[in-house]
């Protein structure tokens, strides 16, 4: 398929459009998205180590938590760079083959996360609604199966978008309205029929969205009924904060996700959508750690503890 794919597209590159055309735009919006893409990288690839050479936070918590980082590390450098090239280039191109393996990379790592945040939200929830049951319900073996599953979904899903997406044939126009090759973008410069493709995104993203969203808010329903029943005063505030804090993130990632792909793709909305899309490809994964980790009392310790061990190294 992929073979006969590549003979029939007359198109042998793409080029993005990028996030805005207005000249005077293109250095402040280079400075800011790098500064978030340093900020993205230093947070998760720094909750990466913390949990890995911390055996007290080997959990299952910590182990979601691990695997979050490594996505969000994963999938921003998968289009990132590109974009950044394009705020400081006059034409920024990428191969057929680039641009069908960034789509592929891209989906994989989303639709991953989706599941990810899914099971953390689900973690929670057996930590508070059942705390007795919590070792033998989220043991090692259960939690290695869970992520597994994640992993498996995103490339089920990537490998569906993708593959029709090489069936597809591209003749003259070449010009991808967005900063990375996505897929209703590209759908949209297709010259033969998309309907199969749109009857695919609507199944599988309207699962990847639906699915998770659904069993997150059932997850936080339960979790909330057991806060309220908590007698103290500072332990409810201190677990609606808690809360709060991973909705809010959820709420930016689901959102924006579903603005994006589930809404009629006309090249007005398309332009809507890539504004939108920002928050969860750069902005999710620069909030996460600090969302999910900075207010948390076991890693703000470990932190403390790795500091300390580096200074004192400096130190002798």
């Amino acid at each position: 398929m992929r073979i006969l794919a590549r003979n029939d597209s007359l198109v042998t590159e793409f080029i993005f459009a990028g996030l805005t055309d207005r000249p005077e735009l293109q250095q402040p919006l280079f400075y800011l998205f790098l500064m978030i893409y340093i900020v993205t990288m230093v947070g998760n690839l720094g909750l990466i180590v913390l949990i890995g050479i911390n055996s007290h936070l080997h959990n299952p918590m910590y182990c979601f938590l691990f695997n979050l980082s490594f996505i969000d590390l994963c999938y921003c450098s998968v289009f990132t760079p590109k974009m950044l090239m394009n705020f400081v280039s006059k034409k920024n191109v990428i191969s057929y083959d680039g641009c069908m393996t960034q789509l592929f990379f891209f989906l994989f790592f989303v639709i991953s996360e989706c599941y990810m945040l899914t099971l953390m939200a689900y973690d929670r929830y057996v930590a508070i609604c059942n705390p007795l049951l919590y070792r033998v319900t989220m043991s090692h073996q259960v939690c290695s199966v869970l992520t597994l599953s994640a992993y498996a979904m995103g490339f089920a899903g990537a490998t569906a978008h993708t593959g029709c997406m090489l069936r597809l044939t591209f003749c003259n126009a070449n010009i991808i309205n967005h900063y990375l090759c996505d897929i209703l973008p590209l759908l949209q410069l297709s010259c033969t029929s998309t309907y199969v493709n749109e009857v695919v995104v609507l199944i599988v993203v309207g699962i990847n969205i639906t699915v998770p969203s659904f069993t997150i808010l059932v997850s936080y329903i339960f979790i909330l009924i057991s806060i309220l029943h908590i007698k103290s005063t500072q332990g409810r505030s201190k677990a609606f904060s808690t809360c709060s804090s991973h909705i809010i993130a959820i709420s930016l990632f689901f959102g924006s996700a579903a603005f994006m792909y589930l809404k009629y793709s006309s090249p007005e909305s398309t332009d809507q959508g890539k504004v939108s899309s920002i928050f969860y490809t750069n902005v999710g994964p620069m909030l996460n750690p600090l969302i999910y980790s900075l207010r948390n009392k076991d890693v703000k310790v470990a932190l403390r503890k790795a500091l300390i061990k580096i200074q004192r190294r400096n130190i002798f």
